[in-house]
């Protein structure tokens, strides 16, 4: 059964920048420096969209670990939102993992305009391999884990737009 972590966070600049951040791969690798994280893409580019696929590899509880995964939806909060033109204030887009430690694993990032920046939510479900057992660690061990990966990857954003970046 699959494990839900739901991280919400706000960042100080406009929902259309914080989801082109959120989709540059650098600035993924980035964020999780500790970890030794990093990001390649098949083709080279830095900045995803619909389709493309994206391999992490960092250290998690001393092991390496590799995992591709897909942006499976993809809606920019400054694309029309109807006939007007108006922009949306409102975005979101999907990655999958295709390849990966884990049995199954959905990360929904949600982008809202909210005030003077972005409402940004990370909803992550995810299951583990191993059955039972890997129930238990997804819950005790991984989810925990993973909603600090998830603010930390939030805060380096802010960080990264209240410097400039």
């Amino acid at each position: 059964m699959p494990v839900t972590v739901q991280v919400i966070s706000f960042v100080a600049a406009a929902p259309a920048r914080v989801f082109d951040l959120k989709l540059d791969v650098d600035v993924h690798a980035a964020s999780q420096h500790a970890a030794g994280e990093t990001a390649a893409t098949r083709d080279g580019r830095r900045q995803l969209t619909l389709g493309d696929e994206v391999t992490f590899q960092a250290r998690h509880f001393g092991i390496r670990w590799r995992m591709t995964s897909r942006i499976t939806a993809y809606q920019r909060p400054d694309e029309p939102a109807d006939a007007v033109g108006s922009p949306r204030t409102s975005g979101r887009f999907v990655d999958e993992q295709v390849r990966g430690p884990f049995a199954m694993m959905r990360h929904e990032h949600l982008f809202e305009a909210d005030g003077a920046g972005t409402r940004m939510t990370d909803r992550m479900s995810f299951a583990a391999p191993f059955g039972p057992l890997g129930a238990v660690v997804a819950r005790l061990v991984l989810a925990p884990h993973l909603r600090r990966l998830l603010t930390r990857r939030a805060a380096h954003l802010d960080a990264l737009v209240r410097a400039g970046g």
